[in-house]
């Protein structure tokens, strides 16, 4: 076969493929390397050239990649999209989408839980250690150019041997468990549902059917819920005022979970010890809150999955998702409305 008849079925091939719409690449999108892994499969489009010519775009896109939540999905782009069949969601939350409705259009919404495990709970292992040992404080004590001597008084809190709760112990709060073992940490959890005896025997866990006895009895509680209207504020003055002055919070949820205002006045006044935050409300925030402030805070990027590897494993099942649903073929994640 000629040069010029290989570039033809290239072409041909290329154009062939389906469109997917995605926020963009770079800094606030994906990288260049995620996008590398959509392309075999699917023509993309980025959400700001696809505003300038909605009427170019608009009937090809059948796939809607959202990435960190964006594109934003809005009845104003899903009516602008009349051929999309399905919403691919990286990651394992799915509160910014209105899974009802975009049902009703007849597409399909899927997500990505089994990837994301492993990252989220190295994450909230990391905001408890740091949190604990104060480690974020001992970095800015060891960099400042006025320090001239190591404070022999500056104390954290042991890890080894306390008590963990965890409350919501679905996938990542397992993996949580687990690493807590190496720890030799006592485990509590609260959850919908109780686990199994063999799951509880082989992490050490032990069930919390009332949440209060969870927060009574923690060192370091941490948060694996879903946002829910039930867990919106699930953590707020008078959970707080249940935990141990000497206690962490430590969340990898989403930040609603936790009233931000009671968080504030806890950290304050001493009703806990600190508070490790992949996420809070708004993202980021503002730079005048108050959280900002306080000493006994770590806060992170919400990047609780961002690995290098977890972030192509998260990108190549938002593809697997959409290309069956478009092959018509069994969806691995799908999330069907309630």
């Amino acid at each position: 076969m000629c040069l010029i008849s290989c570039v033809l079925l290239l072409q041909v091939m290329e154009e062939e493929k389906p469109w997917a719409l995605i926020s963009e690449v770079g800094d606030q999108g994906y990288a260049e390397e995620l996008t590398d892994i959509i392309k075999p499969h699917f023509q993309i489009v980025c959400l700001r050239d696809f505003l300038l010519n909605p009427l170019l775009y608009g009937h090809k896109v059948q796939a809607l990649l959202v990435w960190n939540s964006f594109p934003a999905v809005e009845p104003s782009l899903l009516t602008s999209l009349p051929s999309l069949k399905v919403v691919a969601n990286g990651g394992v939350g799915i509160d910014h989408l209105d899974v009802p409705y975009i049902s009703s259009l007849g597409v399909k919404v899927t997500y990505t839980p089994g990837v994301v495990n492993e990252a989220t709970a190295d994450m909230a292992m990391a905001l408890l250690l740091s949190s604990a040992r104060r480690v974020v404080e001992a970095h800015q004590i060891a960099v400042d150019p006025k320090t001239t001597h190591i404070p022999q008084c500056f104390m954290g809190d042991e890890v080894t041997g306390a008590t963990l709760g965890i409350i919501g112990m679905g996938r990542i709060g397992y993996k949580i468990a687990q690493r807590s073992r190496g720890f030799d940490m006592k485990v509590l959890y609260h959850n919908r549902n109780r686990r199994s005896v063999e799951d509880e025997q082989a992490v050490g866990a032990s069930y919390c059917q009332n949440m209060d006895d969870l927060l009574k009895e923690s060192d370091f509680v941490v948060l694996v819920v879903n946002l829910t209207p039930e867990t919106t504020g699930l953590i707020s003055h008078r959970e707080l005022s249940l935990m141990k002055p000497t206690a962490t919070l430590v969340n990898v949820s989403r930040g609603l979970v936790v009233d931000q205002d009671a968080l504030v006045k806890a950290l304050q006044c001493g009703k806990i010890r600190g508070a490790g935050l992949d996420v809070t409300h708004p993202e980021p925030l503002p730079r005048d809150h108050p959280l900002l402030g306080l000493s006994n805070v770590v806060i992170t990027l919400h990047i609780g999955t961002n690995t290098y590897t977890t972030s192509r494993r998260m990108v190549k099942r938002m593809i697997e998702n959409a290309v069956a649903v478009l092959k018509g073929q069994p969806i691995p994640d799908e999330v069907k409305p309630k």
